[in-house]
């Protein structure tokens, strides 16, 4: 009887979940959001699920969402041409920071002062939080919308990945280009994990990682469908990743080998990512929900306990069975 993956699952969105992010380990543990085409981001507690909050004020889908890494504001990206900033610890607004066009993405630098957006406007806008009025300085030079844009390398770069078939890296300092990839297919998307020194980019099957500093390809993996995301294991032991055919993939790191796979939702899966201590992935779907799927089955964690099904257990001491895990949320 082998072990079964149950996931949790976090209701509550209307629509397709496109993109979800953790917060760093708090001393209250870590948090989730998520961004929802129902134009409600949502807060949950990072380690079960469980619904915080709902962050209201959006008028269109929105694309993208994130924390600090102390979980105390939030900031979103969306289809109502603004990205919006928030006090994630009362849900309160703010600012509303307006573009020109449909917002896709954000990422807050380390002390939180500065906030990164792009998207179908094709330019990176950087917002002092301090002067959230002042005008933000822009960068130009992808030649299609941008889908992510990352701070970089202790943030004296810039790096993002566009529907131009390109991921650019950008010098924080001068504003310039410093070196580009060209891939043959449009980049679906991109993690940065600073601690391994490793950058994760995804088009069309392909998973890639990349050295940070040089840019060079380490390894790359081919997936069975065509692939929407992927996150790296924090201490670089495996990857999940999934797509368009429903299902959670897991591979490891070393070999490319697949260990796993898992299909929980009922549409393609647009966003995946590792908690901050490793110990869970969160997905988020097509069809509405996300879901948390443990790295390590059979384990106490959270909301899973680990248990013995009862008629493996033996009254006779002298019988021995040969018992495995199974778990129940």
């Amino acid at each position: 009887m082998a072990m079964r993956q149950t996931p949790l699952t976090c209701s509550g969105h209307t629509r397709p979940v496109v993109d979800l992010a953790f917060s760093g380990v708090t001393p209250y543990g870590f948090f989730l959001i998520s961004a929802c085409k129902d134009g409600k981001p949502m807060l949950r507690q990072g380690d079960t699920g469980d619904w915080i909050g709902t962050f209201l004020g959006h008028k269109g889908a929105v694309w993208g969402a994130t924390l600090n890494k102390d979980a105390t504001k939030a900031a979103t990206a969306a289809a109502d041409f603004t990205a919006k900033v928030w006090d994630a610890v009362t849900g309160d607004e703010l600012f509303t920071l307006a573009h020109k066009h449909i917002v896709k993405s954000v990422n807050f630098t380390e002390d939180s002062v500065h906030l990164l957006t792009a998207g179908q406007d094709k330019l990176l806008r950087i917002y002092d939080l301090n002067k959230p009025e002042a005008d933000p300085e822009q960068i130009g030079g992808h030649t299609s919308a941008i889908k992510k844009a990352l701070w970089y390398n202790n943030e004296r770069q810039i790096i993002s990945a566009a529907d131009d078939k390109t991921v650019r890296l950008w010098d924080r300092a001068s504003m310039t280009e410093i070196k580009t990839l060209n891939f043959n297919l449009s980049v679906s998307s991109m993690e940065y994990i600073p601690d391994v020194d490793t950058l994760l980019i995804t088009y069309g099957r392909t998973i890639a990682l990349y050295n940070t500093s040089s840019l060079e390809l380490i390894k790359s993996f081919e997936a069975p469908a065509s692939i929407h995301s992927a996150s790296l294991h924090p201490e670089r032991d495996c990857i999940v990743a999934g797509g368009d055919d429903f299902k959670l993939y897991k591979y490891d790191y070393s070999s490319g080998e697949e260990l796993e796979s898992y299909k929980g939702h009922f549409g393609p899966v647009h966003c995946v990512r590792f908690s901050p201590d490793g110990e869970l992935y969160a997905s988020g779907s097509e069809d509405g929900t996300l879901r948390l799927w443990q790295t390590a089955v059979g384990k106490t964690y959270g909301l899973w306990k680990c248990v013995l099904p009862e008629e493996l257990v033996s009254e006779n001491s002298d019988s021995i069975y040969n018992t495995s895990a199974e778990i129940k949320a």
